[in-house]
């Protein structure tokens, strides 16, 4: 299995206290398989039921136990039998065991891809409401540990989504078992997130796992005698809309072995002979100047061209407060120790506790990279862990220049004549339409957090292009 590719299993609670949200279920498991067959045709799917009435997996045949997990669908490349096996899924009549239905996802993972370096990935959708049952040996986290443990071996990573719609009680089970699942968070294998509604949890489940991957490596150097190993990696990134290829349609049908695939060539002529082609070692760009086209070799862009040191560099402390957030560009970036570099660990854990006690943030000059074009001037802002094997670090934001800023002042109602002042009917429209738009107003949860809430204009993209593209998809490959 190449590199690039993905093996996923996902592991759906479908016991009696999930039978309200298994249709849900089954649309956003049904989207997620839809945008693997489009965009990521060549990833691997298999899908484990638990809380089912039956029993049907490798374990319990060969071991014995592992009751009430039904293996729906074995893991192979995504098709349209994939799609099928999500649809009207079985309502389950025993209590759902989520630590036996990851150890068979496990088992399936394991066996179908040994030691082999892919991508490879659970994905649990539960309400951790029943009582799991004890292991023959140890404790319940005696097993969670052996589990990780198997997970670190084989690089396995696990999203453990916990569905339960909002006015949910909460009792001794269900926090022992959300303290089962946030211990394999512990262990740094999973991520486990919270929903209790059907966008949310759309958005919390995810076609594919980009793995992160650092933008800098190297010195953060508060002055000339005090620096500090980071890494800097990206903490967000716009998603793209896919690209779709050209496709050609000149083939003869019979033609099995046509790529149908569409190529452009490019040639350079010149205007006094337009009947010659100019090699590339004949041309040079050019560059409009007013009327005239001026050109400059590649020799002269290298001989004029600034070309920084790479290196990340504090400036300055400021005021919190006098950095807005809405003078931030760009993606954000996030800057952590350098792992396994307890030195590293602590200087930043100390420096990002003092700027918190003292409201400060840092200003940056970076260069991420050797001979890099521009400069990114940015603000450093602390972020404490709460998790105990979790260090502190940075969040780092690229500031505009004085010339990126664009103030616009509006005139003020009061100073427009009376008759084309609010009313105090309009005035209060007004203001109540601006209370509906706030998504975090107070005493309340976040509405349409980002980490939960899908682009819907992704979404819109990937659930309109199926119908069109499949059937392409289907004659390409036929």
């Amino acid at each position: 299995m190449a590199r690039n590719k993905e093996g996923l299993v996902l592991l759906l609670d479908v016991g009696p206290s999930m039978h309200r949200a298994l249709q849900e279920i089954e649309n956003v498991c049904t989207t997620l398989v839809r945008k693997k067959l489009v965009f990521h045709r060549s990833d691997e799917v298999g899908v484990v039921l638990f809380g089912t009435k039956e029993t049907h997996n490798d374990l319990a045949r060969e071991l014995g136990g592992y009751k009430h997990v039904l293996v729906k669908h074995d893991i192979k490349v995504v098709d349209e039998e994939t799609k099928d096996a999500l649809e009207n899924l079985p309502r389950g009549t025993a209590p759902g065991d989520f630590l036996d239905a990851i150890v068979v996802g496990l088992d399936m993972l394991i066996k179908r891809f040994g030691d082999t370096k892919a991508k490879q990935r659970l994905c649990l959708i539960t309400d951790a409401q029943h009582l799991l049952r004890d292991p023959p040996q140890g404790t319940k986290e005696d097993q969670v540990d052996t589990i990780a443990d198997q997970m670190k071996k084989h690089d396995i990573k696990m999203d453990c989504i916990v569905f339960r719609e909002a006015g949910v009680q909460h009792n001794s089970v269900m926090d022992e078992n959300d303290r089962l699942l946030y211990h394999f968070r512990d262990r740094s294998v999973a991520k486990v997130v919270q929903v209790d509604t059907p966008t949310a949890l759309l958005g919390a489940l995810k076609t594919r796992n980009v793995l992160p991957v650092t933008i800098f490596r190297g010195d953060l150097e508060v002055n000339s005698t005090f620096k500090i190993k980071v890494w800097a990696y990206k903490k967000t990134s716009e998603e793209k809309f896919p690209t779709l290829k050209k496709y050609s349609d000149k083939a003869p049908p019979s033609d099995q072995f046509a790529s149908h695939e569409v190529k452009v060539d490019y040639e350079y002529k010149s205007i006094l002979e337009p009947d010659t082609v100019v090699p590339p070692d004949q041309r040079i760009k050019g560059y409009l100047y007013g009327p005239q086209v001026v050109p400059i070799s590649s020799a002269e862009w290298e001989a004029v061209k600034f070309k920084p040191e790479k290196g990340v560099k504090l400036l300055g402390f400021a005021d919190r407060s006098s950095v807005p957030r809405s003078y931030f560009m760009k993606d954000v970036n996030s800057f952590v120790p350098e792992p396994g570099n307890t030195k590293a660990i602590v200087a930043v854990s100390a420096l990002a506790r003092a700027m918190q006690d003292m409201n400060k943030v840092a200003i940056l000059r970076c260069v991420w990279r050797q001979n890099q074009a521009n400069v990114a001037f940015g603000v450093l802002t602390p972020n404490i862990s709460s998790v105990n094997n979790v260090p502190d670090s940075f969040y780092f934001n690229i500031l505009p220049f004085a010339e990126d800023v664009r103030d616009f002042p509006f005139r003020s109602f009061s100073s427009l004549p009376p008759s084309s002042q609010p009313t105090e009917e309009q005035q209060e429209a007004a203001d109540n339409l601006v209370k509906m738009l706030d998504l975090a107003p107070p005493g309340r949860e976040e509405i349409l957090r980002p980490d939960f809430t899908p682009n819907p204009m992704l979404e819109v993209e990937y659930y309109n292009s199926p119908k069109n593209l499949f059937l392409l998809l289907l004659f390409v490959l036929s």
